[in-house]
């Protein structure tokens, strides 16, 4: 079975290549739609109506409150040109019927060579990007929750060229019955970067926007009663592309979870998709359950895939 399904990920991965490049590509804050955890890239990123223990604001506030446990972890990832990407999150049921998230999102890119005009090499210089996230999620009833997130956005480009901004996400969750879930959500409300190079240029300096592309998602998630089988399908508009993603989490044992995935599946062949892969091994500490995750995605626009390892616990 495994054989088989890594046979049909690299066939979809083949397939694609004949594909264009995606008008995504360049927008501002990539990094920030790359996922959250090992967990969520694991499963191609669709969980905007997914319940489980281990949600984080990032996907779709409206889940919080169907947090159980406490849960908190860290990720850090392994990528190809000189790219870092890093989590963290904590995440918790609050009483009577609420939830909230705190999470963070650490982009960037170091050993960029840093040349004079005459194109001789001067030193090394590194972008940071980051975000800090708050999300709060309440039950309107049994059947209906919703949830927002505000986000702080910090991008250190350059020398005394940084840009601090704020940006809002929304979301909400319809309960159809104990096994199905719908999601929705927009993100990115008026999240942007905005940067002042007067103090690099002089009076050549001036001010400029550059503004997030909305992201409109929906999806259907999936929770099976007589198996251990989690799966979600859902869509995204966003920079007038749609995108389509799917993925499923299978608990082997009470130790032991697979979990598998397709990102950016675009019915216009606007971009290349991202298939997923990934695992988490469970061992009880005491009153914790401690886990660690791991997620391969295929980047079909880089010379190697990436490597998500999170290692976290549950406060039982």
């Amino acid at each position: 079975m495994t054989a088989r399904i890594l046979f049909l990920i690299m066939a979809v991965q083949a397939l694609a290549l004949s594909q264009s490049t995606s008008n995504l590509g360049g927008l501002p804050g990539s990094p920030m739609r790359m996922g959250f955890g090992a967990e969520g890239i694991g499963v191609g990123n669709a969980l905007v109506a997914m319940r489980s223990n281990s949600v984080t604001g990032y996907y779709n506030p409206a889940l919080l409150p169907f947090q159980g446990s406490p849960v908190a972890f860290a990720s850090t990832s392994f990528l190809s040109l000189d790219r870092s990407l890093n989590f963290l999150s904590y995440s918790r049921h609050v009483e009577p019927s609420g939830g909230i998230s705190i999470g963070i999102i650490n982009a960037g890119v170091t050993d960029i060579e840093e040349r004079d005009s005459d194109g001789r090499r001067t030193g090394t210089v590194s972008t940071s990007e980051n975000a800090f996230l708050l999300s709060f999620g309440v039950q309107v009833d049994s059947r209906l929750s919703i949830g927002v997130s505000s986000k702080i956005l910090y991008y250190h480009l350059y020398t005394d060229i940084n840009s601090t901004t704020v940006g809002f996400d929304v979301g909400l969750a319809v309960v159809l019955s104990d096994e199905w879930t719908v999601g929705m959500s927009l993100q990115d409300l008026g999240s942007k970067y905005k940067w002042n190079t007067t103090e690099l240029y002089g009076i050549n300096g001036n001010t400029t926007v550059d503004r997030f592309p909305l992201r409109k998602k929906l999806g259907i998630g999936y929770a099976a009663l007589s198996i251990p089988l989690q799966a979600s399908i859902e869509t995204e508009h966003v920079a007038g592309i749609l995108f389509l993603r799917m993925g499923a989490t299978f608990r082997v044992l009470d130790e032991f979870i697979l979990r598998a995935g397709i990102d950016r599946l675009s019915p216009s062949g606007d971009g290349l998709p991202k298939p997923a892969f990934g695992f988490t091994a469970v061992q009880d500490i005491g009153s914790l359950a401690g886990f660690l995750s791991y997620a391969f995605v295929f980047e079909p626009y880089a010379p190697a895939g990436m490597h998500i390892l999170s290692l976290g616990a549950e406060f039982r």
